[in-house]
Order: structure tokens, then C-alpha cells, then sequence
């Protein structure tokens, strides 16, 4: 099986320890993304709302570097800091894919990071 790195500017870097993303068997794997604007590498500051259209922005720009996009999407993991904000994430989420949306399961972070109130992973067809 031949596995690809993939790795953009276009959105936050990867810590040394994972990749952004790594095609592999037709499939991309996108990393746990946080919600930091590539172009500050702050947290985007306020609603969680906010923050998944952060998250969905840098993971539209890692799929697009791969050649693929947010409609080929086959499955996501939304980890919450907060079960309370789940509802107002699903709301979000509705306004990028309201139509067929990808299989999806959450989860809550297991540490707490200042600010940080959802980060998103995604498997998406290359």
C-alpha cells in the first residue's frame, strides 16, 4: 500500500509527531484539526459555531491540497471540550452539509486547552 503525506500552508502546520493528512487505499485521513487561522496560527476566538467553520475551512483547504473536497467526505469525528456545545456544532455543521452529510460520531477532549472548544477529523474519498 503506497501512503502519500500531505501537507499545505493553506492550514494550520502539523506538530512534528502526525501529518496533516496521509492518502492511503483511495481514502484521505485528515488529523484532528483545531480551529487556528493559518494565517495568524491564533484560535479563532468565540462561538463554537465559529470555531467549526475554522475547523471545516482548514480541512476543505488540507482535502483540496490532496485533490479531493468537503463533498467527498465519507466520515468526520467532532471532538468537543464541552458536551454542552454539541447542539450549537451540529447547527454549523447543517450549513455545510445539508444535504447527504457524512457518517459522524462525537466525542469530548480528554484535556482542556484555553479557548479550544472543538477540533474535527475527517476521512474523505481522494
Amino acid at each position: 500500500m503506497t501512503r502519500t503525506i500531505i501537507a499545505t500552508p493553506t492550514a494550520p502546520a502539523a506538530p512534528s509527531s502526525y501529518s496533516q493528512a496521509v492518502t492511503a487505499a483511495g481514502l484521505i485521513f485528515v488529523s484532528g484539526t483545531a480551529p487556528i487561522d493559518p494565517e495568524t496560527g491564533q484560535l479563532a476566538d468565540g462561538s463554537v459555531q465559529v470555531q467549526v467553520a475554522q475547523c471545516l475551512h482548514n480541512i476543505s483547504a488540507i482535502l483540496e491540497a490532496a485533490g479531493s473536497n468537503l463533498q467527498k467526505a465519507v466520515s468526520a469525528t467532532l471532538i468537543v471540550a464541552d458536551e454542552d456545545d454539541f447542539h450549537a456544532a451540529s447547527e454549523e455543521w447543517m450549513k455545510w452539509f445539508p444535504v447527504d452529510p457524512p457518517a459522524r460520531q462525537g466525542a469530548k477532549l480528554p484535556v482542556r486547552i484555553p479557548g479550544l472548544k472543538i477540533s474535527i477529523a475527517m476521512i474523505a474519498e481522494a
